[in-house]
């Protein structure tokens, strides 16, 4: 693919010359029917229904830079003002990200790679099922100002990594961990780049906190052992997890440097005993075979440190026996990240909203899903951990992350970053 340098695109008979797109219209019958208008990849929403570019749309080979003079854009209805965004556009509106210092980047970063920029961000739409060439504002938001973005960090964190060992030394995976709460969009930025790292090459894979849940016996055995808790009566909670498990597959996987070897990963089944969920027979484990470049790690509780008495007390409680349950996590889990994304949300209001718009997005499609009132319940056993945890995370960062190897940013209720 030639990376997306001939973005510059002229429909119909539209031709690009120098910094102009001049339109030659044609009236026969022929001509007519191929006929398309070009809108703005910004001005032009959602178009219905949609239409397709003809065979005529022709790709002109200008280098995808700014200042080239390039164009992008999209076919529409006739009935649409001709309008054509300028490459520049797209150079802005990814300079004007919140993420954009943040992740180590300028404009003038932005511009030396732009290729890269264009090509990753019109791969990645359509790999999430993005209309490509008609965006809608958040998915824009979505691609330039945060999931590209990120990316980019990520990519810098492993060339970092990577400097750090001999040439004649196995190198062992990159493990990011991204922690953020439930429902902020964690899991479609994980996969995203999930995606990013092997559609160029380096071979990723990802892991979450929920893979190492207690079996379902476990699970009981935990909650008759802290009867009247309901923090421990289900899943999820510090206290939840089997710390050895995740530890053997974190440690197998920061391995899987040689081709060849391959390594288990267990995977949980939270529909099991009727929702209330069970770890998955080996049979259906995934499996994953080196040399692993990247493990992105991710959990909702990823860099939480136990907090004092008069802290978790004055939340709630029952925070006691999860407050020492709590302890051993770092030594167990966090010791092995080596570049933490760290997602704040500080309206924990929408942690509820963001369930809720999930199950009830499952009932549309026919899954099975929890009632409004069990959305409330499950959310409220998480909620006092977020409230006990959260401020220290925010303030100080995990315990063993490491200036210039941690990103941090606020999103809003949308679930877009603010910065």
């Amino acid at each position: 693919m030639a990376a997306y340098s001939a973005v510059a695109t002229a429909c119909s008979n539209n031709v690009v010359l120098g910094n102009e797109l001049f339109t030659r219209t044609t009236h026969s019958p022929a001509s007519t029917s191929l006929a398309r208008e070009c809108t703005s990849w910004r001005q032009k929403e959602i178009v219905s229904p949609p239409f397709q570019c003809s065979s005529r749309l022709r790709t002109e080979g200008l280098k995808a830079r700014p200042e080239s003079g390039g164009f992008l854009t999209f076919c529409s209805p006739p009935s649409a003002p001709a309008a054509v965004t300028p490459l520049v556009d797209v150079y802005d509106f990814i300079c004007n990200g919140p993420l954009l210092s943040k992740t180590g980047h300028t404009p003038d970063s932005v511009k030396e790679s732009f290729d890269e920029w264009i090509e990753l961000g019109l791969r990645l739409s359509r790999n999430l099922g993005f209309n490509e060439l008609f965006l809608s504002p958040s998915e824009k938001i979505r691609i330039y100002h945060y999931y590209l973005p990120v990316f980019m960090w990520c990519k810098r964190q492993l060339t970092l990594h990577e400097s750090q060992y001999k040439e004649s030394e196995e190198i062992p995976a990159l493990v990011i961990g991204i922690t953020a709460p439930q429902g902020c969009g964690k899991s479609t930025l994980v996969y995203s780049l999930d995606y990013l790292f092997n559609s160029t090459g380096r071979r990723a894979i990802s892991v979450s906190i929920d893979d190492f849940y207690l079996t379902g016996a476990e699970q009981e055995k935990l909650a008759s052992e802290n009867p009247g808790n309901t923090l421990l009566e289900l899943r999820g909670n510090a206290g939840s997890h089997d710390l050895e498990l995740g530890t053997q597959t974190l440690e197998a996987l920061r391995n899987l440097s040689s081709e060849g070897r391959k390594v288990k990963v267990p995977r949980y089944d939270k529909s099991a005993r009727s929702g209330r969920g069970d770890r998955a027979h080996p049979s259906f484990w995934s499996e994953t075979e080196g040399p692993l470049k990247v493990l992105l790690f991710e959990g909702w509780m990823l860099g939480f440190s136990p907090v004092g008495t008069e802290t978790y007390e004055a939340v709630d409680p029952q925070l006691e026996k999860v407050n020492a349950n709590l302890a051993p996590y770092h030594d167990a889990w966090d010791k092995y990240v080596d570049s933490w994304i760290v997602i704040k949300v500080h309206n924990l209001d929408a942690v509820y909203n963001w369930r809720l718009q999930a199950e009830i997005g499952m009932r549309l499609t026919g899954r099975p899903s929890m009632t409004d009132e069990e959305v409330k319940d499950f959310v409220s056993r998480y909620i006092p951990a977020y409230k006990a945890y959260l401020p220290g995370l925010y303030a100080s960062g995990p315990k063993n992350a490491v200036p210039g190897r941690i990103l941090q940013f606020d999103i809003d209720d949308d679930r877009n970053p603010i910065g």
